[in-house]
Formats: structure tokens, sequence, C-alpha cells
């Protein structure tokens, strides 16, 4: 036969893919706290824990996070639901989950599921079945049958963005229906007296414009305009409703969320109308460009980047074993007075 045929190379050339007892060696560390740090980093000292991690970047080794979690029962994962990504609304506190969770040791497996009861329902059983170690939900109206499969599944659970004193487990949130009412007694005590309502028609803004509408109501206005655009809430959605409301001649406009209150604020100045001389705008989550318009956006602050990180740090000191001193923490919200009003 020809000698053309290729030859396997000596054993010794083959390349061996790292293992634990390798980065134990090169890090002078035994391998059962190699193998604590990378699992449970939170046991181990800060610097114990960077001399594992500069051992593992230095020899290329891939811990085995699924030989790790049929060990000690769990995956590592949590999963994180939120209706929508496509604005910072929810950004913030995404980003503090993974954070807060990475330095514990997990891992965050992000769902968007929209506004629909019935989609949160599909995606959060599909999750179910890839095994996380809990849950965070965004809002607390979710479908009978979700719950059921929730409490069967026997999770720790955070439900965020939202209060109720009937948690399904454990819940970080605020009042909207408190929100909006702010909203509303503020524009009132103003002296506004022509006021209109920017909206979408989620759960949750529609709790804030109940609030913002018993507040005028209780100071003797009526709402003189309203108008509902769909989700999710974008800043052209709020130039064509704030062209709706302006028909109506209102002196001041409380939106549900400030993407609705940038756009109202462009279409009021592309109509020759000066903000607040002629008509105030105020909205709702201080989101990052709220300060910097022209001119910058009274709206209501939710502490975004707190609520993530507590959700995260509750959900895994339950996974611990560990219990929260209250399962409900309400952190409020804050009202920031600017120039737009």
């Amino acid at each position: 036969m020809s000698g053309n045929s290729p030859k396997t190379p000596p054993s010794s050339t083959v390349p061996r893919a790292p293992t634990l007892q390798d980065v134990a060696r090169h890090a002078g560390l035994s391998p059962m706290t190699v193998s604590r740090a990378l699992n449970r980093p939170q046991l181990v000292r800060a610097a114990t824990l960077a001399k594992v991690m500069a051992a593992v970047q230095a020899t290329g080794y891939i811990p085995n996070l699924l030989a790790g979690g049929l060990a000690s029962n769990r995956s590592r994962l949590i999963a994180v639901v939120v209706p929508q990504i496509n604005n910072n609304m929810f950004t913030d506190t995404i980003q503090a989950i993974s954070d807060e969770l990475a330095a514990r040791g997990y891992h965050m497996l992000l769902c968007v599921a929209g506004y629909e009861p019935e989609e949160e329902e599909a995606i959060v059983s599909a999750l179910l079945s890839r095994k996380p170690d809990g849950i965070v939900l965004t809002g607390i109206h979710h479908t009978k049958a979700l719950k059921k499969r929730l409490l069967n599944a026997a999770l720790p659970v955070v439900e965020i963005w939202d209060l109720t004193p009937t948690p399904l487990d454990m819940l970080i949130g605020f009042s909207h229906e408190k929100a909006g009412y702010a909203a509303g007694e503020y524009i009132a005590a103003k002296g506004y007296s022509r006021v209109g309502l920017l909206w979408t028609d989620d759960n949750r803004a529609q709790l804030r414009r109940q609030g913002a509408l018993a507040a005028l109501e209780k100071s003797g206005l009526k709402c003189c305009c309203q108008t509902t655009v769909p989700l999710p809430a974008t800043m052209a959605a709020g130039r064509k409703g704030m062209a709706d409301l302006l028909t109506s001649q209102p002196d001041a406009i409380i939106c549900s969320s400030d993407t609705l209150a940038q756009g109202a604020m462009l279409q009021a100045q592309s109509c020759g109308l000066k903000v607040p001389d002629d008509i105030a705008v105020i909205g709702f989550g201080d989101l990052d460009f709220a300060s910097s318009m022209l001119p910058p956006l009274t709206t209501i602050a939710i502490d975004r980047w707190e609520t993530g990180k507590l959700a995260a740090i509750m959900l895994t000191d339950k996974i611990a074993g560990g219990e929260p001193a209250n399962t409900v923490v309400d952190l409020g919200f804050s009202l920031i007075l600017r120039h737009s009003t």
C-alpha cells in the first residue's frame, strides 16, 4: 500500500484540556479549595478567589458547571423575566441583577415576555424545564396556571416593580398608584387647570393613571383629555399622542413614562409651544436622558439599580438556605422637580 495515508501524531503532542488539578497546582491551593471558589465564591476569601481566577485565566481551564450542578443539585442559573429591553426602563435593573449574581457565582438567563400574562406563562414554563435555581419576575399579575406551576416547583421567586402584601414568595417594588397620585397632586398644586394624560395600557401604568386621576379629583380638577398609545412606549408614540391631546388645549400633561414625555415635549415644541410656559410635562422613571432634555424633565424616580441588586441578594440568600428579614420590600419613589413643569 502507498505510504501517503495520514499518520496519527504521537500521544505526547495531543493537546490536553486543563483540569481542576492543574488550576490547583498553579494557584498553590488544594483542589477542594479551588472547587469551592468556583462553585461557591461567596464562601472563600477575596484574596483566595483572586488567586483561583488568575490560575483559571493562566491555564485556560473551563469549569464544568454541569458537573458541579449535578453534584449540588443546582444549576447556578437564575431566570430573569422582563417585559421589554428596548428602552432603559429595565436595563439598570437587569445589569444590577447580573452583576450581583456574577459576584455570587450565578449566571443570569434573561427572557423578554412582553406585557401579556399568557406569554409570560409560556416563557416561564419553558424556563422551568432548564431547572433554574430561582426566578425573578416583573410585576405581580400572573395567570393562575403560572402561579400554581411556580408554587409546585418550590423555587425561590422574587417579583419586582410592583407592590402587594401577598407576593408569590418575595417582592421588591413600590406603589404605582401612589407614584401616579404624587404626579397628579404636584400638577394640581402648581395651579394647572386643564390637565391631560398620555398613557400606555399595561397594568402597572394603569395603576399610576388611577392614582393621578384620584389626586386631580381630590383637588377639584377633572382630566380634560386622555389618550392611550400602544406598547411599547416610544418617542414616536409620545409625539402622536401629544398631537391628539393638543386639540383639547391642555396646560399640563402627565405621561406614563419619560419616553412618552420626551416625545410629547418634542411635539409641543414643534407646534411652537414653550415648555413649561405654554404647557407643562411630567414623566415617570427618571431615565438617563431626563435631566439632559431641554428643558430638563420633571419626573418620578425609581431606584432601578437597587431593585435589581436587592432581588439578586434576596434570591441567592434564600437558595443558600437563608430567609429574608422582610419578604416585601417597598423601595418607594421620589418626585424629581425640574424645569418642564
